[in-house]
């Protein structure tokens, strides 16, 4: 087909050369004759056509069937009641729950004198997530989140954008605060809990936006209790941030920052790691929440002053047990042994001394 096409347009082409060949007296070219007289040739070549099915016998009907019943209404009670509690719980929570896209100035860390990257988008470099702490704009969300940024946007449930400002942060307990200058409507803040009243195997449920879905809602328990996360290294020593909890609600990237939710739509915790095996970013079901307890110590403060100054001893320690007892011939296995003490720290000036005799061991 395509060579016919061709061909006729060759002659098309050759035809529109030629000079009023019927009035000149001439008579026809005899170059655009024989290109006629070949495409003529070639179509009235015969083309295969589809070839039809042969007629099939009526193939027998299959027994009927009844679809399967459904559950019965007693036994499913119980289980449309729970997605009722998580229809409602995500219909309230949802719209304090933001998405905080970080634009991260490339040129941040040059000197001043530095020419201009080429290149380098204006638009978000990071995501993560946030919810309002108040009627106020303040925001909620990870330092591990907002780290860096010269430039913060919000976005809502509603697809409202809205820049935000850096209030505070705290690292060491991977809190921040940023704040918007206007809310949409129908947004209110969320309620933190009391994370003291928090047990093992109550309804852990978790709202943000894993890698960038907006506003998703996953499901699960509380794990554990009294976990420990190793906070950013400082020259005298790394902070440690305790009574972390320990969910399987899914939690992946873009969930930092987000609120860890009880039945009831209270904040027990602010989601911000998972454990990973070596080489690997998936969640495997181990997820890591700062307690509500931390967040309603740390972000008032950061919203009146910036910053947190936390308490510390200035030592490092491990949790004593048998073998270490044994080793060290101490009299107890319950405690911590003081392994280093900062020159200068409250702990040296109290005349804490690190080594593997009974005068370093603390009881706690």
């Amino acid at each position: 087909m395509f060579r016919i096409s061709v061909l006729l347009v060759v002659a098309l082409l050759l035809a529109g050369c030629q000079f009023d060949l019927g009035l000149s007296g001439a008579g026809p070219d005899p170059t655009v004759m024989a290109l006629q007289t070949q495409v003529s040739l070639m179509e009235q070549i015969d083309r295969p056509s589809a070839t039809a099915l042969p007629p099939r016998p009526t193939d027998p009907p299959l027994p009927t069937i009844p679809p399967q019943p459904t559950i019965a209404a007693s036994l499913a009670e119980a289980a449309i009641e729970q997605e009722r509690l998580l229809v409602e719980l995500y219909r309230r929570a949802s719209p304090a729950v933001v998405s905080i896209e970080v634009v991260i100035d490339a040129g941040a860390n040059l000197p001043e004198d530095h020419p201009t990257l080429p290149g380098v988008p204006d638009g978000p470099s990071g995501q993560g997530s946030g919810f309002l702490y108040d009627d106020q704009g303040h925001i909620v969300t990870n330092n591990h989140v907002i780290e860096g940024a010269s430039r913060l946007q919000v976005r809502f449930f509603d697809g409202t954008t809205i820049l935000a400002d850096l209030i505070g942060t705290d690292p060491d307990s991977d809190l921040a605060v940023i704040k918007v200058r206007e809310l949409p409507l129908g947004v209110a803040p969320l309620l933190l809990a009391d994370s003291r009243e928090v047990v093992v195997g109550q309804t852990a449920i978790a709202i943000g936006n894993p890698f960038g879905e907006q506003n998703t809602l996953t499901v699960g328990v509380v794990s554990g209790l009294g976990r420990t996360l190793r906070g950013p290294a400082r020259s005298f020593g790394t902070f440690s941030i305790p009574n972390i909890i320990q969910t399987d609600a899914a939690i992946n990237p873009g969930n930092s920052g987000g609120p860890l939710l009880n039945a009831r739509g209270e904040v027990i915790g602010v989601n911000t790691a998972i454990a990973v095996s070596f080489g690997s970013t998936a969640f495997e079901g181990v997820g890591y929440a700062v307690p509500s307890g931390m967040v309603s110590r740390v972000v008032p403060v950061l919203i009146s002053e910036g910053r947190y100054a936390h308490p510390w001893m200035g030592i490092s320690m491990v949790s004593l047990d048998a073998l270490l007892a044994d080793r060290f011939e101490l009299p107890t296995t319950r405690g911590v042994l003081v392994t280093t003490v900062q020159p200068g720290s409250p702990a040296a000036q109290a005349g804490l001394q690190a080594g593997g005799n009974r005068s370093v061991t603390m009881a706690v």
